[in-house]
């Protein structure tokens, strides 16, 4: 009696897994219709069958999980092992989520299919309107190239300010340059001997000049001739 009720078990444990693997992969498909574009106006016919998919397998599991606990309460006390009520008691939490996940799924696309309705009944009531207003909707259209002229108009001030700012720093480092060289040179001035020290190495750095272009010079002059 104990081996053919755990048979038993085993077998309609497994099968309540199996659906609970279903469950998810239905909820995956379900999903799908509240993601898309452009949401059609009432439900098509998968969106219908996998939601009727869903509420079976749903039932089927709520009566595996009946049969799981009439079968735990048959069992003696002893042999009735907290391995066991514990798994019973885990199928029941899983099926309780998935029937929130269920109603979660169900409100969002219908959330989704109400916005998608009205967004195509005011597109509808606009263009019903400009077709019967033809002044009202050249008027619109001159109202939006209004804006988008507007907007350039904003760009372009926006890039001059940035331009004069940039021209106002770049005055700013020009004159803290100049400032510099001013304190430079009257220190030079009033360090005896500082002003012919520069002098030389100004003279130095034009004599090494001309003696590296003669010396390029002239490597190119017996390059040319012994081409």
């Amino acid at each position: 009696m104990a081996s053919s009720t755990g048979t038993g078990w085993a077998q309609l444990r497994q099968q309540a897994r199996s659906l609970e693997t279903q469950t998810e992969t239905l909820f995956h498909t379900y999903s799908q219709f509240a993601a898309v574009p452009n949401i059609p106006p009432k439900a098509s016919e998968d969106e219908k069958q996998t939601e009727s998919k869903l509420q079976d397998i749903l039932e089927k599991r709520e009566t595996l999980i009946s049969q799981l606990s009439r079968l735990l309460d048959s069992e003696a006390s002893l042999t009735a092992s907290a391995t066991k009520q514990n798994n019973l008691a885990r199928h029941r939490e899983v099926l309780q989520e998935h029937r929130r996940e269920l109603t979660r799924l169900k409100s969002q696309i219908q959330e989704a299919r109400n916005r998608a309705n009205l967004l195509n009944n005011v597109r509808s009531d606009i263009d019903a309107y400009h077709s019967n207003n033809p002044e009202a909707a050249e008027a619109d259209y001159m109202l939006g190239e209004r804006g988008r002229i507007d907007n350039s108009h904003n760009m372009a001030d926006s890039v001059l300010s940035q331009a004069y700012a940039v021209n106002e720093s770049f005055n700013l480092q020009r004159e803290t340059l100049a400032s510099i060289n001013r304190r430079i040179t009257g220190a030079a001035s009033q360090v005896p001997g500082l002003n012919s020290l520069i002098g030389r190495i100004s003279a130095k750095k034009r004599r090494d000049g001309i003696i590296m272009g003669s010396f390029i010079a002239f490597c190119f002059l017996a390059f040319l001739y012994f081409m």
